[in-house]
């Protein structure tokens, strides 16, 4: 059953059992028909018996009871917190990238690691118009076709990039007066910003970003928007198919909350995922309306320790990504330090080794011009390194963390079961009797309350420091240990604890 007819087969079957009269004589429903409802339910909907909600709620109970104020508390549902940006292959490129095996068994690796949704950028289309296409077309669509076959054999969720505002100043469908005068990425780039208040922008890409979803069966869509807030916007002159339809203040952009709000409800609709990137630490300011699923962020920030506290309490679900060549970091835990107490899991680039060959491809359009930055440090180093280590994304580090990808696997398997569906999530807990004494400088605790009771601990500060907890727990890493009191923390480290289970008798 495709995609279309599973989403209208499913709001059939909805309305049908919510009309009176169509259940048993008996008045309950079928065994079957139950079955086949809690398919695909979470487990706190499907399968949780008395004793598992007695768990889940005594577990809430002592948080409640015990913590007494928090920075935010949140209850997890519908989270998909692993997650990867897969590079497709090269793009500029001289012949369209097709998958292959080589993206079977790296679609495996990353299913075992714990990856649950995966999303494609850019090369994944025809950008340049080197193949006839352009950059809301596949550059190969009968491989795309065959890689989300494979991405979703795996259970594995894609998403691809389509941005509701950068668009190719080169293609000849575009116009110069869907964009501010200067307003976009210039050079090798070449992407003009369309602006959210044009008429004619919002006419020629909104249909044909739903075409994406049409054509190839995606699970939702990734939106790399150029997001600049109307405080930081340096050009006023209006495109010329602006109209200023929508309060536009500091504190609240108008026309771009119409906008994503109109796409995220449209995929919502169809049951899908939608994700926003924006820069460095920036979020959507649409005066609490909530216009996506996950927001990436990260991009261009140079100090890790800044973009925690910047985004910290983000709306969820925030998907932090460190930039690896702008951002320094004093090892690879910092990407999990700043994330995991947060209730944020950090993106993992993967899919085919990054070559760099995209920043040498000569492009028709855009004659002479050359990438002469990231891309290009990355073909030099491909050249001298040819059998590895690789990097995969724009935002990895150069030379590469091989470490990360080994990482991200050890704290993914520590993190999914904290955050499983039905969780109560309590950030960075202020007054509490959680904790024996007060908390070191420089420390966080967070509490996520399911069947079990997880803590949170992490230390930010440049010494080793030790934290006391009430009650006796485990190590989420080692189940088996003995249960402890003390935790010792090294600096710039963290640690996962669950509580120890109570005696019955």
């Amino acid at each position: 059953m495709d995609r279309r007819a599973f989403f209208k087969t499913g709001a059939a079957a909805a309305a049908a059992a919510s009309i009176p009269g169509r259940a048993s004589h008996g008045g309950a429903p079928p065994a079957a028909q139950i079955a086949s409802a809690a398919a695909g339910a979470p487990a706190i909907l499907a399968s949780y018996g008395a004793d598992d909600h007695r768990r889940r709620l005594m577990n809430v109970a002592i948080c409640t009871q015990k913590i007494r104020t928090c920075m935010r508390k949140h209850l997890i549902t519908n989270y998909l917190p692993g997650q990867c940006v897969y590079n497709l292959g090269e793009y500029p490129s001289r012949e369209p990238w097709a998958p292959d095996e080589y993206d079977e068994q790296e679609l495996d690796r990353l299913r075992d690691e714990g990856i649950q949704l995966i999303h494609v950028m850019d090369e994944w289309n025809d950008r340049y118009g080197l193949f006839g296409r352009n950059k809301l077309t596949a550059v190969n669509p009968e491989g795309f076709r065959r890689f989300v076959t494979m991405v979703h054999q795996r259970g594995i969720k894609i998403l691809a990039y389509a941005s509701s505002g950068y668009f190719a100043g080169h293609d000849p469908d575009y116009k110069t007066e869907w964009s501010r005068p200067g307003d976009g990425l210039g050079g090798w780039w070449d992407l003009p910003r369309c602006s959210p208040a044009s008429p004619g922008w919002r006419a020629y890409f909104l249909p044909r970003m739903l075409q994406i979803l049409e054509d190839y069966e995606l699970d939702g869509l990734y939106n790399d928007w150029g997001y600049v807030p109307n405080a930081q916007k340096q050009i006023k002159e209006l495109a010329p198919d602006e109209v200023v339809a929508f309060e536009e203040t500091p504190e609240y952009d108008g026309a771009v909350t119409d906008m994503l709000y109109l796409i995220y409800s449209e995929i919502k609709r169809r049951g899908g995922i939608y994700k926003l990137h924006a820069d460095f630490s920036n979020q959507p300011l649409t005066g609490g309306l909530k216009v996506y699923d996950y927001l990436w962020v990260g991009e261009g920030v140079n100090d890790a320790d800044g973009l925690r506290k910047a985004v910290k309490n983000h709306p969820p679900y925030v998907v932090p990504c460190i930039h690896g060549s702008i951002a320094q970091v004093e090892g690879t835990s910092d990407h999990f330090l700043h994330s995991i107490p947060y209730m944020q899991f950090p993106l993992l680039q993967g899919g085919r080794p990054m070559t760099g060959e995209r920043g040498v491809i000569p492009i028709p359009r855009l004659p002479g011009v050359t990438e002469g930055g990231f891309y290009e440090k990355v073909w030099k180093y491909y050249q001298a390194h040819p059998d590895g280590p690789y990097i995969y994304g724009g935002w990895d580090v150069l030379p590469p963390d091989t470490n990360r990808r080994p990482a991200n696997a050890r704290w993914l398997k520590q993190y999914l079961p904290m955050v499983e569906d039905g969780t109560w999530a309590f950030l960075e807990i202020g007054e509490t009797d959680l904790l024996a004494r007060p908390l070191p400088e420089a420390c966080v605790v967070s509490a996520f309350a399911n069947r079990d009771l997880y803590l949170v601990l992490a230390n930010f500060g440049q010494s080793p420091q030790q934290i006391e907890t009430a009650d006796p727990y485990v190590p989420a890493d080692d189940p088996s240990a003995a249960p402890a009191t003390q935790w010792q923390l090294a600096k710039r480290t963290l640690r996962i604890i669950k509580r120890a289970a109570v005696p019955t008798s």
